[in-house]
């Protein structure tokens, strides 16, 4: 299995950069809750060892590995609302974290490697998008770890608050039991409206 390791973080480093952050956001896809978005300044002498695209991680290596980066890292989480994913539209939502989660860095990056093919327009700190980052760099599998960690417990914390969706287990995404209790249960406050499903049930489409 290719494991992702500190080249790219190498090459900004040669180039006269000094404080490298990898960022990367979780939650697209789901039906309900916010997209959540972490930015990782990796302590090269301090890399956990074991970084890997948190899809690729059991849940018990994913939790140990975020405690482990929370601790030897510099880390921050942000996130974008369900009313602005509604509003402005689930990408540029992911952007809009993406830009809180960096803007929460101090003292701040000086250069960014940002999982996927786009570089979010507010960002006024020299980028480099990096297609399956999380991947390919250790810094972007860091922050990949640290968004799942934080939005699967936000999703775990909702679901108490509105059981039967089966949040603590599909944190949000379209599940079969999920999709079910949206047309047995309704829709919640945590719902996106603009997604296909909700909207469906929403209008009797």
């Amino acid at each position: 299995m290719e494991q992702p390791d500190y080249s790219l973080e190498k090459a900004a480093l040669t180039q006269g950069y000094l404080r490298i952050a990898g960022v990367d956001e979780v939650g697209r896809g789901p039906l309900a809750g916010p997209v959540t978005a972490a930015a990782v300044v990796l302590d090269i002498e301090a890399v956990p060892e074991g970084l890997n695209d948190s899809k690729k991680l059991s849940a018990k290596t994913r939790a140990a590995l975020a405690t482990e980066i929370w601790e030897k890292a510099e880390v921050s989480v942000a996130e974008a609302s369900v009313e602005e994913i509604d509003s402005i539209n689930i990408l540029q939502a992911s952007h809009l974290a993406m830009t809180r989660a960096v803007a929460a860095l101090d003292p701040p990056p000086d250069y960014l490697l940002i999982d996927g093919n786009l570089i979010p327009r507010d960002l006024t700190i020299k980028a480099e998008a990096v297609i399956k980052g999380d991947g390919k760099s250790v810094s972007v599998a860091a922050a990949s770890i640290v968004a799942k960690e934080a939005r699967d417990r936000l999703m775990v914390d909702l679901a108490q608050q509105f059981p039967g969706y089966g949040w603590e287990k599909n944190a949000g995404y379209p599940s079969k039991q999920h999709r079910e209790a949206l047309v047995e249960l309704g829709v919640t406050p945590h719902h996106r409206r603009s997604f296909k499903p909700v909207h469906k049930i929403l209008y009797q489409e």
